[in-house]
């Protein structure tokens, strides 16, 4: 019967761990059963650059063909591929620049502008569209979670209508399941004293990395996870807060080692720097490490 499920998880100690807990999850009450995946490098592919930091330049490129928008600083580097202007600017004010993109905006225009581009755009190397390159083997995780009644969400350190507008057409889980770094809203009357909310362009908030991720667990979704899955120091609280907790659980960390298939790469938090490199973390704690060249005999979804 095992060798029916995960089969895209080649035999080893990695697929048993995960059959391990597939099985005694069975024994916790239907309300606990919880798991937390993060979402870029862990359920897809987030090399050469983030899904969605390529949605926001795709955004700037449009907005620079209407007008001119090198007065921007944080602008005029990210279209001039200057990479030291960028780095002296950082990753915030960067961020938070490209996020004034969309101020003003419902959030319903932000999610179909999101769709659409998800329709249209290529991964730069592995030409495929970036909704085809997600992870199988977790997929079929997923899957075998729901099969025994675990909830199923998201917590990302991207955007949370970002993955909100993807979310269930990629893995199924429900926008309200999705927790990751928030925006801010205005709420505001239209001429005709109809109630409207608009995106901001600042974050309500910190982005949702390391201990943000935890805070924003328990706020948004209020169960402590059984199951909680990450590839990057920004997901080491989460796994350790989950490996932490009572009855069965599983820290399961995706190793990017696999240079053939996909990319190989050390993952590192995108807002923070970190003291040990995580994967030395995981095996340190003793977390389940997934090889994704030894561990995964298929990498991304058939299409």
């Amino acid at each position: 019967m095992d060798d029916l499920i995960l089969p895209s998880w080649r035999p080893g100690a990695t697929r048993d761990a995960v059959l391990g807990f597939l099985d005694a999850v069975l024994d916790v009450p239907e309300e606990d059963r919880i798991a937390c995946f993060d979402n870029d490098g862990t359920l897809w592919c987030e090399r050469p650059n983030y899904v969605q930091y390529d949605f926001f330049i795709d955004a700037l490129k449009v907005r620079a063909a209407e007008t001119d928008v090198t007065g921007v600083p944080e602008f005029a580097a990210l279209l001039n591929h200057d990479a030291a202007a960028v780095g002296e600017l950082g990753l915030e004010r960067i961020a938070l620049a490209l996020t004034s993109l969309f101020e003003g905006i419902p959030a319903e225009e932000f999610r179909d502008r999101v769709r659409d581009f998800m329709a249209r755009s290529q991964h730069p190397t592995l030409a495929r569209p970036p909704g085809d390159l997600v992870y199988q083997p977790m997929i079929e995780l997923i899957d075998e979670l729901r099969r025994r009644d675990v909830a199923v969400t998201i917590v990302t350190g991207g955007g949370t209508e970002f993955v909100r507008a993807i979310s269930h057409q990629l893995y199924g889980v429900p926008p309200e399941a999705v927790v990751g770094t928030l925006i801010d809203y205005e709420y505001s009357r239209d001429d005709n004293g109809a109630p409207r909310l608009r995106r901001t362009g600042s974050l309500d908030g910190a982005a949702n990395e390391g201990t943000v991720k935890v805070s924003n667990i328990q706020r948004q979704l209020g169960r402590r996870p059984l199951l909680a899955a990450g590839n990057s120091g920004g997901d080491r609280e989460m796994l350790e807060w989950a490996a932490a907790g009572d009855g069965p659980t599983l820290a399961l960390l995706v190793d990017h080692d696999d240079g053939d298939r996909e990319f190989s790469y050390a993952s590192k938090a995108a807002s923070f720097e970190e003291a040990e490199p995580i994967r030395d973390v995981g095996i340190r704690l003793g977390w389940t490490v997934v090889s994704m060249a030894s561990d995964w005999a298929t990498v991304f979804r058939p299409v």
